[in-house]
């Protein structure tokens, strides 16, 4: 050092200071990221599991109304325990006439009376078979269609009970004029109090609720919905 003038050392930075504060940046967000991702994450599944247990709770709670009355009777197809069902409030006049929708081709009139042990003359007047469609989708269509052409303003709509949801959903979706009437058929294995420690009821009504959120979403954005008839399938689009 000289007289009168000062030598400053320069200051360097420190490698592993830089380094440190370049790794703070780039952990930073994407903690905040894991984070508020968890957060969702955790918030998606409650609000899932609280819509089950309500949806659960409106299945197994849900019954038929004690004096049914509608123009007309639409039973759903997924067991003759509907049907059944279906022509008993048609021989008891709670409807004028029954649609039995979604009936597999090879299924004849004949073999549906048969297993309902209903008269001839109640199929031949009041009984009209469904065999367009195939899934829920097709089920609301066909009824719909079926509907208008006969001019009903209300209907039974005859499915099991944690059906009956999605059911009435798909109806009012291509129907939102007609006055739908559930008439739940109980499952006994869905009114017992203990049904969530039975595997299959449990599966089913896990599937169902799948289904039921599918085809909400469905029906709002309008993706991935498809005629579900096969007359729509045979002549393809447009």
């Amino acid at each position: 050092m000289t007289m009168g003038h000062t030598r400053r050392t320069p200051i360097r930075p420190d490698p592993a200071l830089a380094s440190y504060g370049v790794e703070t940046l780039r952990r930073g967000p994407l903690r905040r990221m894991l984070r508020w991702g968890g957060f969702a994450f955790v918030l998606a599944t409650a609000l899932l599991f609280v819509g089950f247990l309500r949806f659960a709770d409106s299945v197994t709670t849900l019954k038929p109304p004690a004096e049914p009355k509608a123009d007309a009777i639409v039973v759903l197809t997924g067991g003759y325990q509907r049907i059944d069902q279906a022509v008993e409030l048609l021989e008891k006049g709670a409807g004028k006439r029954l649609l039995i929708s979604g009936v597999h081709p090879s299924t004849t009139p004949g073999q549906i009376r048969k297993t309902t042990s209903a008269s001839a003359d109640l199929f031949d007047c009041c009984v009209d078979i469904g065999y367009d469609a195939i899934d829920t989708i097709g089920n609301a269509q066909e009824a719909a269609n079926w509907i208008h052409a006969k001019g009903y303003k209300s209907v039974l709509v005859v499915t099991n009970n944690y059906h009956m949801p999605r059911s009435l959903a798909e109806l009012a979706y291509v129907d939102a004029d007609t006055q739908f009437i559930p008439y739940p058929v109980v499952n006994s294995d869905l009114k017992t109090r203990a049904w969530f420690t039975d595997p299959n009821a449990l599966r089913v009504m896990l599937a169902e609720y799948a289904k039921v959120l599918l085809a909400g979403a469905r029906n709002i954005t309008g993706f991935g919905r498809h005629p579900g008839l096969r007359s729509a399938s045979i002549t393809g689009p447009g």
